[in-house]
């Protein structure tokens, strides 16, 4: 994510009125204990939530989803600003509808289990193709399968809901989850966004793979995570033409990381010179304006491989939609979002995401700065190799408090140690940007240059499609620089509170 763009003054549409109804098709493992049923299972309740710090209510304990395949159907609002109240209540109102199917596997035997869920109407619910009871509290959606689920057993769990997407608030103040936008709609996940527009298990711990489908009426585009497998138009009279658009997302993906974009788009199918599909999608309104900066996609993708290790993914590329339709850029998996025309910096920042942060993610929403450091640091990088200040120049200009035009933006660097935010409120703040990217250039003037390179392509690698917290990083780095004493960095830059005595 970019801390400059989310930062920057939010923009939201009115939320029009939108009619969903998704099938949602989940094969669970979850894990929980009380005795239930013929199946003879002693299983209890699997917790809603699992306990993070900062979001304790997100993710739901005793399962591991493992594919989500979601199928939806959108169709716009038919009002335009000239309608009258009794005309635009007479028009067609805005749907979305779609069917889901999601994997998983059971860690404990159950008795319930907890779906993410908030806002809309839960129409019908079943377990294995067996009506399941089912009751809502909060964002919590219970459900109680007909019989007890054994340790490891696979099952299908179908929710079919409707009713109008939520636009949900941050502690921060920022928009997520189902946006709507002058000419579609876009989906952010980033923290707890996702839950907004389809149920599941919405915490950065469970990964998965996905499928999404997508219809839209013809002349719309419709742009998600992976790759595009098919673009299909059916109906030939005006009005019920529609186009379906398939993805698939063959590496596992974090539910926040999971997007949807509805609308206008100029659409670009390259590759890099080492064949990795590239596919951009830019709003016809940002196009002149993103043209250069977006050329330089493939140059960064190969100096990030460079720097950073192999892709991780099979795809890569990038939404841009209007300035206005989100307030901050996003490292939504394969191709980052972004409101209105990338800079650069922010379009090298995205993209090292999809190695830190996407592929390496976080255990909890307390570990953002292996997210936010690595990526901020991944912009001084490309200012050092590409003509400007070096890391240490920047480095140098953050502790003298010389680097930002305002003295409150440069005393906020030291607000919080980058590892442990004050609070839900603050995990995109400075110190978790700014600090975190000098704990890593730390560590690299401790160990040279050739094993700092080693470190970090290293824990990409280790880490590749999985889950790591602070305490993962840190003896992944002491093991990979023997000998070296890191006792200065942890416990006064990474950990510490206050601005460091010594730079």
């Amino acid at each position: 994510m970019s801390r400059s763009a989310r930062l920057a003054p939010t923009v939201t549409p009115s939320l029009r009125t939108l009619t969903v109804a998704l099938s949602l098709s989940l094969t669970l493992t979850l894990g929980l204990t009380a005795c239930s049923g013929p199946s003879g299972v002693h299983a209890t309740p699997g917790s809603a939530g699992v306990g993070d710090p900062y979001f304790p209510k997100s993710g739901n304990g005793g399962y591991d989803v493992t594919h989500y395949d979601l199928t939806l159907a959108y169709t716009p609002d038919t009002s335009d600003a000239s309608d009258t109240p009794e005309t635009r209540d007479s028009a067609a109102a805005p749907t979305l509808t779609a069917t889901a199917t999601i994997t998983a596997r059971a860690t404990t035997p159950f008795s319930t289990f907890d779906l993410d869920f908030q806002g809309m109407k839960v129409n019908s619910l079943t377990v294995d193709g067996k009506k399941a009871p089912w009751t809502r509290s909060g964002q919590e959606l219970k459900v109680r399968p007909p019989t007890a689920l054994r340790k490891g057993r696979t099952f299908k769990t179908t929710v079919r809901y409707s009713g109008t997407p939520e636009t949900i608030t941050d502690p921060d103040g920022s928009d997520e989850g189902w946006l709507p936008t002058a000419d579609g709609a876009l989906a952010l996940g980033e923290p707890t966004g996702s839950m907004a527009w389809f149920p599941g298990n919405d915490h950065p711990s469970d990964k998965a793979t996905y499928d999404i489908t997508i219809t839209v009426p013809k002349g719309l585009q419709a742009v998600s995570n992976g790759e595009l497998r098919s673009e299909t138009t059916k109906g030939t009279g005006a009005g019920d033409a529609r186009t379906t658009y398939s993805w698939h997302t063959p590496q596992p993906m974090a539910t926040y990381l999971a997007t949807v974009a509805i609308g206008h788009y100029d659409i670009t199918r390259t590759t890099t010179r080492n064949g990795l599909p590239v596919y951009v999608a830019v709003d016809p309104q940002e196009a002149a304006a993103s043209r250069k900066v977006l050329a330089k996609l493939p140059e960064i993708m190969e100096w990030e491989e460079y720097n950073f290790g192999p892709y991780p993914f099979s795809s890569t590329g990038a939404i841009v939609d209007r300035g206005g339709d989100a307030g901050y850029a996003l490292e939504t998996q394969n191709r980052p979002f972004f409101p209105g025309a990338p800079d650069t910096a922010t379009l090298v920042h995205e993209l090292a995401h999809q190695w830190y942060g996407d592929s390496v993610t976080p255990k909890t929403w307390r570990d953002m700065w292996l997210n936010e450091g690595f990526a901020t640091y991944a912009e001084w990088l490309w200012a050092e190799d590409h003509d400007g200040d070096t890391a240490q120049q920047t480095f140098d200009a953050l502790y003298k408090g010389t680097y930002f035009d305002d003295k409150a933006d440069d005393d906020a660097v030291w607000a919080f140690p980058p590892a442990t935010p004050t609070s839900a409120a603050h995990i995109s703040d400075s110190p978790v940007y700014e600090r975190g990217a000098m704990v890593l250039h730390k560590i690299r003037r401790t160990v040279g240059d050739a094993r700092f390179y080693d470190i970090i392509q290293g824990w990409a690698a280790t880490h590749r499609h999985g889950n790591a917290n602070t305490a993962d990083f840190t003896a992944y780095v002491e093991k990979m620089a023997p000998g070296k004493d890191f006792t200065e960095i942890w416990k006064d830059w990474l950990y510490g509170n206050g601005k460091p005595a010594r730079p």
